[in-house]
């Protein structure tokens, strides 16, 4: 994927495409790249390819209309929407696998393109774990670094606050107009002014609990490296750090005591070979050497070429390999034994079909 600048309808077309139901980033960027980049090429042919991998109904985009209303209405709040291929969509989040199409952005967009770190942990912190966070926070501000979080309470509200002045952004689950959690409501408002806001979700959009896992993986996405500040055995803190190193970027962790369940998380990923850190200058002895992940990767045969038809035989065996428990797409593969682009090219026509579901992190289901 290339930068390149879009047109006003183009990055409707993305727009528009990336609102379609049944169709998540991977298959988004199957069919982009099967349609010469061309997101108006896919809408036309949608209800074609869903039909020829044995949907029931048509598949159908959001009425231009609507995504018009919602450009409009994010424009009226100083919000504008940034495609991945855009120069200035975050390069470090356009080079992740299957990156969110579109991303809503409100505040100062080109914090998006400084070198960042992300601070996340526990909502409930410690007055020792808050104070760790501001440290952190200003710290790194200070030696150069953007500061990413989650506008959370506890840890990433401290970590928002203490770099304001220097730079910070903050990615949320729900629309870029929804204040969560509301005791919050000011910090948005100077993050709108002073920082920048960052979400992949429709404007007007009430964030559910299965967003927040989308809204961490922005986060370490966005980041160079990742630092968590007490986090529970079961926390997002911990999805986030997940989601980091599967990004191929820094996880690091500040140890806490054992004797208090906010900090076994972290302490455990310390056992499992993240770097402890107890001050910002363990995190930039970390970041020394450490190169920033390349936006223009090469794709090689991942993407089936324009016009190539998937043949009848590999679709019901793609279908038949699905089961309701996600698996990797490199595990479908092999279990097919077909080359990747062509099973890339099945699950796209077939999650068109309402029969697989794609999600974050390179996997896939049967449609529930």
């Amino acid at each position: 994927m290339k930068r390149r600048q879009l047109t006003g309808g183009e990055r409707a077309d993305w727009l528009r495409l990336s609102r379609t139901r049944g169709i998540g980033p991977i298959t988004f960027f199957h069919l982009l790249e099967r349609y010469d980049n061309s997101a108006a090429a896919v809408l036309a042919d949608l209800p074609a390819l869903a039909r020829k991998a044995g949907g029931k109904s048509d598949i159908s985009a959001p009425p231009r209309s609507d995504i018009d209303r919602e450009i409009e209405a994010a424009a009226k709040i100083g919000a504008v929407h940034l495609a991945a291929c855009e120069p200035d969509y975050s390069a470090c989040l356009a080079a992740i696998d299957s990156p969110p199409p579109v991303i809503a952005v409100r505040g100062n967009r080109q914090l998006l393109n400084r070198p960042s770190i992300a601070l996340v942990g526990a909502r409930d912190a410690s007055a020792v774990g808050r104070r760790m966070a501001r440290d952190l926070a200003r710290d790194l501000a200070a030696a150069g670094y953007v500061i990413v979080s989650g506008m959370a309470r506890g840890v990433d509200g401290e970590a928002h606050a203490a770099a304001l002045d220097t730079g910070t952004i903050a990615a949320i689950a729900g629309g870029i107009d929804q204040i969560y959690p509301p005791q919050h409501e000011q910090l948005y408002e100077q993050l709108a002014q002073r920082g920048c806001l960052v979400s992949e979700s429709p404007l007007g959009y009430v964030a559910q609990a299965r967003d927040f896992p989308k809204r961490n993986r922005v986060i370490s996405g966005l980041s160079l490296a990742t630092v968590i500040v007490e986090a529970a055995e079961r926390s997002g803190s911990l999805i986030t750090a997940r989601f980091a190193l599967e990004q191929g970027r820094e996880v690091m962790a500040v140890p806490g005591s054992p004797l208090d369940p906010r900090a076994r998380g972290a302490n455990r990923l310390i056992k499992q070979g993240a770097a402890l850190i107890e001050s910002a200058e363990d995190v930039l002895h970390a970041m020394e050497g450490f190169a920033p992940p390349a936006f223009d990767e090469p794709l090689g045969d991942r993407f089936n070429p324009a016009g190539a038809e998937v043949p009848p035989a590999l679709l019901r065996a793609v279908r038949e390999a699905l089961s309701p428990t996600p698996a990797h797409i490199n595990e479908i593969v092999r279990a097919v034994d077909a080359p990747h682009r062509l099973v890339l090219a099945a699950l796209a026509e077939l999650e068109l079909a309402g029969v697989a579901a794609t999600h974050v992190g390179g996997t896939a289901s049967r449609a529930v």
